[in-house]
């Protein structure tokens, strides 16, 4: 079963029994909410225009927002999408991309905030067996939710929303089994842009690092853009491949899909990974135009981790430098970004609360 099965086109008509903004905290209208008769939490962007045949930097991209979790429970599914101002689903490929990040705790393999939730169009609708795994969420916590958007096809439209639809369990039920957690590794880590110029012809790139906690890796996936070939992640320590996969494209050539791997099965769940060992992340490319393709290229792989018994997943601290570095890029703050905005965001605050599952 998919989220296509789950729920009705636009979620026309929700009982909407919680919402809940961040004052101040981006643009008041985006919003976070539950949808108790679908087990749902939803998180609508900020609503905006989309002309016809325009690029994403022509584009003024929704402004991000900083929502504050309305319950408590799990998530264990989601699926990204953009609804026109009556809730109906338009074209999967309007979205380039959707980042849910948690600025309250760090990421698995650096100290900057941990990402949540990563989707493109290629990324399709993600569910996890709910008896199995849920990522935990609490009330009271922060989310910070941003997306990219593009309209290639002829047809305009007016005060689209981009929607992140979340599979959710609410906290009180004897399931989830394991509390998980998402993690990633990028190869333009540490911080700032992640998409890079791509070379004519063959060419790689990598990074490699350390998780912060013990614990088993138990589903990941990768994205790429057009003209890669090949994502894996590996342990560099021992030169085990966890994870190897080659796109799939689409009758022009596009990346259409890049397959995700579930590392669980009646046999044993997940593949352990310790602080003691290095693991690396490594994209290939093939651009075959003979000349540079500016912010052509993208490699990253994540996926779902459950930390070791007893250990729970740090904190963020924000003094840290790379924290504050990638806080004010991800709240387009400061670099790189190109594009014009809807909207302003927050300043950095001197005094966020932190908490820790």
């Amino acid at each position: 079963m998919n989220l296509h099965s789950i729920w009705p086109l636009g979620l026309i008509g929700v009982l909407v029994v919680s919402v809940s903004h961040v004052s101040g905290h981006g643009d008041p209208a985006a919003r976070i909410f539950t949808d108790p008769a679908h087990d749902a939490l939803v998180i609508d962007l900020a609503p905006m225009d989309l002309p016809a045949n325009t690029p994403h930097h022509a584009i003024a991209q929704p402004p991000v927002a900083t929502l504050e979790i309305p319950v408590t429970g799990y998530i264990y599914g989601f699926r990204a999408e953009v609804v026109d101002s009556a809730g109906r689903v338009l074209p999967d490929e309007l979205i380039h991309h959707f980042n849910l990040i948690d600025p309250d705790h760090r990421e698995l393999f650096l100290p900057i905030s941990r990402r949540l939730l990563a989707a493109g169009h290629e990324t399709g609708a993600i569910r996890l067996p709910w008896l199995l795994f849920g990522l935990p969420l609490k009330r009271g916590e922060h989310v910070v939710a941003s997306a990219m958007v593009e309209n290639l096809t002829p047809v305009a439209y007016r005060q689209a929303r981009v929607r992140l639809v979340m599979d959710f369990t609410p906290a009180g039920r004897p399931w989830p089994l394991f509390a998980a957690s998402p993690w990633q590794m990028d190869v333009a880590f540490p911080v700032g842009d992640k998409s890079f110029a791509l070379p004519p012809g063959r060419s790689s790139r990598s990074y490699e690092g350390s998780p912060a906690v013990p614990g088993k890796i138990v589903g990941l996936g990768g994205h790429m853009h057009d003209h890669g070939q090949l994502i894996e992640f590996t342990d560099a320590t021992t030169g085990q491949v966890i994870y190897r996969a080659a796109p799939a494209a689409d009758s022009a050539g596009h990346i259409a899909s890049v397959p995700v791997s579930r590392l669980y099965g009646w046999s044993g769940i997940g593949l352990h990974v310790v602080p003691s060992h290095r693991y690396r992340v490594t994209v290939y490319y093939d651009n075959p135009t003979g000349q540079p393709i500016p912010d052509g290229g993208m490699g990253v792989v994540g996926g779902l981790f459950v930390p070791d018994r007893a250990r729970e997943w740090p904190a963020a601290d924000p003094r840290d430098s790379l924290y504050q570095k990638d806080y004010r890029h991800y709240m387009r703050l400061e670099g790189g970004h190109g594009m014009p905005m809807a909207g302003q965001s927050m300043p950095m605050p001197m005094h966020m609360k932190m908490g820790a599952h």
